[in-house]
Order: structure tokens, then C-alpha cells, then sequence
């Protein structure tokens, strides 16, 4: 498993703070910073306003703490009420991703408290941080700190899972709730008992038509697990051919803390075989396991997919040619047991 550090965070902070976006693009991890810039200044100017109306306009004692707190409050009654409006008063959506109304998969609401909270240290460090340019107070100094102390942790684990979402690679962003079709049961839950395993060598085999969200249901696993600070990569069927004659462990790779596919937890194979009416296999189980196993590097790749969790997004299959125990047999081929392997069909619900 690769881990970020902090030479790694050191290097993307670099990367992000110096140089034009419009000329690089714009990363998840520069797009975090601006977000969290945001807060700042919704806590900053606010209390920069509120205060001079105050000061002019009243005879409170104190306008520069009155602003700083009211500013801060508004924004904590703001995000309590962003917050609680999903959970208890959910209507259903209108979009055609979420057209059921409902959960398919529930939020992870500790993770989304947590972002919450966040955002709202940072309101508050704006707002102290213009309360004490207004006038300097002693009391603000000391709560400026500690909310600078508090949240120095949560800026390390924001930032870095940020470097964990763009170095997967994923072709879009997209979290587990946000997938809402239809699905059997018995496969959510096996969709649960394979992300909730840590141990690396789990298998899914995820079947499924054009249409069936397949691919955004396997990317949705992925950043789950990535959330959770465990290296993984998306990559299609046809570039991982290629990368099967690559005889680094490690290739270079020029963003920090990056991994490579062999050394990734949990890896995402997408567009295996197109599905929708295209018939037949263009990649069979015989094929793929040919040119995995060539002589340059057959054992290193074996060995890679082995001992790494990966999910295999397959097209839809005739059942009367058991393509599903075909590519099952590949994979026990390959050393990987049987009770390690999970099939999910999205064609049946």
C-alpha cells in the first residue's frame, strides 16, 4: 500500500500555489484550497462590513466581537441547516440519477460531518482573523490560535485525501450515494462486504449492460475506498494491456506520492467487453490471461493482481455460454481462492 507523506504533501502544495492555473489545469487538491480560501474570506468580509455599520451606527460596546460572533453564527445555523435538510426532509430528485428519491446506498454522514465542521473552522478563522485587524482584542488572539491549532489535522487529511481522489486517476467524480439504480439486494450487500474488507485480494466481477451504471457504480466503490486514504487506480482494459509488458515495479511517475497500478490497493479495471448489442467476448478470459502471463513479466503481474483487490467491469454476458465462470476461472488460474471472488449483475434486479 502506498501512503502520502509529507515531503508528497509538501510537493503538491508546491505545485498548487505556484504557477497559473490556466496554463496547468486545476487540481482537486487547488480546487480544495480555493474552496476553503472561500470560507475564509465568507467569514472575513462579512465581519469587515458588519463591523464599520456597527461602529457608525450603534453605541454597542465591542462592534468588532459582535460582528466576528454574528458572523460566525450565521454561518453555523447555515451549514446546520445544509447539513439536516437531506436527512429529514429528502424530496425526491428529479434528476435521472437519482430518480427513485431514495438512497440506494446511504452516505457516509460521519464523513460529511466531519467535512461540516471543517468548513466551519474556517469561517471562524475568517472572522477572527477580521475582528482582530478591526481591533485588536487579547481574548481573539487566543481563539484565533486555537481555531488555527484545530484545524491543522483536518487540513492534512482533506488535502492529502484530495491527492488520493486525483491520483486514482478516475474519470469522473462521483461518490457511492450519488449511484441510485436499481439493484438486487443480496448484490448491495455483497457491494458492502467488499468495501468494508481491508484485507488486499478481493475480487468483484460487476456485469452489467450499457446503461446499467456500471462503470459509475465501480468508480463510486473506488472513491469510497480512496476516501478512506487507500491507494487505488482506475485504468480501461485496453491501456492495462499495455502496462502488462511494463517491467518496473515502480515506473517514474511525476506527480507526488503517486503509485503505479502494480502497487495500488484497490484497482478498477473498466470496459473489459462493451456490452449493449455488441455480442460475443472481444476480450475473452483466454486472451486477457494470454497477454497478462507473457514471458517479459507474467509472474510480476500475476503476482500484482493476486495479492490487490480489484473490481472487473464487465458487459453484459449470454448465460448460456457461462461467460461469468469463465473469467471466475481465470482468476482461480491465476491463484486467487474462490471465496475471494464476488460476482455482481446489474442485468438482473
Amino acid at each position: 500500500m502506498k501512503f502520502i507523506t509529507i515531503k508528497d504533501l509538501i510537493a503538491q502544495l508546491k505545485n498548487d500555489l505556484i504557477g497559473k492555473d490556466s496554463y496547468r489545469g486545476v487540481t482537486l487538491t487547488y480546487s480544495w484550497l480555493a474552496n476553503q480560501f472561500g470560507h475564509f474570506s465568507l467569514g472575513f468580509i462579512p465581519t469587515i462590513l458588519i463591523y464599520k455599520v456597527l461602529e457608525s451606527k450603534t453605541k454597542l460596546s465591542h462592534p468588532e466581537l459582535w460582528a466576528a460572533f454574528g458572523v460566525w453564527g450565521a454561518w453555523i445555523l447555515f451549514e446546520l441547516f445544509n447539513f439536516l435538510w437531506p436527512l429529514l426532509f429528502k424530496k425526491e430528485s428529479k434528476r435521472k440519477a437519482l430518480g427513485a428519491g431514495k438512497y440506494t446506498f446511504q452516505p457516509a454522514w460521519i464523513n460529511v460531518t466531519f467535512d461540516t465542521l471543517t468548513d466551519l473552522v474556517y469561517f471562524g478563522i475568517g472572522a477572527f482573523a477580521a475582528s482582530l485587524t478591526c481591533k485588536p482584542n487579547d481574548g481573539m488572539v487566543i481563539g484565533l490560535i486555537v481555531l488555527i491549532l484545530l484545524v491543522t489535522y483536518p487540513f492534512y487529511y482533506w488535502y492529502t485525501t484530495k491527492m488520493f481522489l486525483q491520483n486514482a486517476d478516475y474519470p469522473f467524480q462521483l461518490r457511492l450515494s450519488q449511484w441510485n439504480q436499481q439493484i438486487k439486494e443480496e448484490n448491495k450487500a455483497a457491494i458492502l462486504n467488499f468495501l468494508s474488507h481491508n484485507e488486499p485480494g478481493k475480487h468483484m466481477l460487476l456485469f452489467g449492460s450499457r446503461g446499467s451504471g456500471k462503470t459509475m457504480l465501480s468508480v463510486g466503490i473506488a472513491t469510497e475506498s480512496s476516501i478512506k486514504n487507500n491507494s487505488c487506480s482506475y485504468v480501461t482494459a485496453v491501456k492495462l494491456l499495455c502496462l502488462f509488458y511494463e517491467n518496473e515495479d515502480n515506473p517514474p511517475i511525476t506527480k507526488p506520492g503517486a503509485w503505479s497500478w502494480r502497487n495500488s490497493s484497490l484497482l478498477v479495471i473498466d470496459d473489459i467487453n462493451p456490452g449493449g448489442h455488441v455480442e460475443g467476448d472481444i476480450l475473452s478470459a483466454k486472451q486477457f490471461y494470454n497477454i497478462l502471463n507473457n514471458l517479459a513479466c507474467g509472474e510480476l503481474n500475476k503476482k500484482a493482481i493476486k495479492e490487490k483487490s480489484i473490481i472487473w467491469v464487465m458487459g453484459n454476458e449470454d448465460p448460456t455460454r457461462h461467460a461469468e465462470e469463465r473469467w471466475e476461472t481465470l482468476l482461480e488460474n491465476i491463484g486467487i481462492e474462490k471465496s475471494n471472488i464476488t460476482t455482481v449483475n446489474l442485468d438482473v434486479v
